[in-house]
């Protein structure tokens, strides 16, 4: 179905612009809230008169975009990331993450509008990002990406590692360990023995004394 936009819509087009859609898309979207009117002779007509009013307002868009491509290229855009040794980054610098640079700095652009080679940066280095702006007129951003250093794991404590069983003398207290312990005196050689007591003699018992 052809229709003719009433209003921008930055997927579809600009005012005055005509364009073929889904009859549903048409009849359930554009046309309940006026962004498009039918494509007839009628609305033809009414386009044409205000065509030096929509080409005016296109020669405003024209302007403010080209001051806006000569703010976006004076920018110094520095992101730091997490990076190995090798410069690899721990992540990636995505479309996203330059709109938020952007926003930073008080620049509000789309995301669809930015372009980056590869789609994402992996690696520390100078890049240049394209920020669509009006029509055919983009801007050329440069982009800095520093890596961050990560502490190494070697610095980190060791795991995995069995506790040694603690002894006797580890568990021991300040004040055991520093108290000595009496040494130990054997009897000389020549000493008499102590004599072993002597066995009680059995007495009798009752049978032997019957029996005498």
């Amino acid at each position: 179905m052809k229709v003719i936009l009433n209003k921008d819509l930055g997927s579809l087009g600009e005012e005055g612009d005509v364009k073929d859609v889904a009859k549903g898309y048409a009849r359930n979207y554009l046309f309940p809230r006026g962004i498009a009117l039918p494509y007839t002779e009628k609305t033809i007509k009414l386009f044409e008169a205000r065509k030096d009013e929509i080409e005016a307002r296109k020669a405003l868009k024209r302007q403010d975009a080209s001051g806006l491509k000569e703010k976006l290229e004076a920018l110094s855009i520095v992101i730091t990331m997490p990076a190995g040794a090798n410069g690899r980054l721990y992540g990636a610098v995505t479309a996203q993450t330059i709109v938020e640079e952007l926003a930073k700095q008080g620049y509000q652009i789309e995301r669809k509008r930015i372009e980056l080679p590869g789609n994402s940066f992996k690696s520390v280095g100078k890049y240049k990002v394209a920020v669509k702006l009006y029509e055919s007129a983009q801007a050329e951003c440069m982009v800095t990406v520093e890596g961050q250093a990560v502490k190494s794991e070697s610095s980190a404590p060791a795991r995995g590692r069995r506790k040694r069983p603690e002894t006797a003398e580890s568990k021991a207290g300040p004040e055991e360990e520093s108290v000595p312990k009496e040494p130990v005196v054997s009897p000389p050689e020549d000493a008499p023995k102590p004599e072993a007591p002597e066995e009680p003699e059995a007495s009798e018992g009752p049978g032997e004394a019957e029996n005498e």
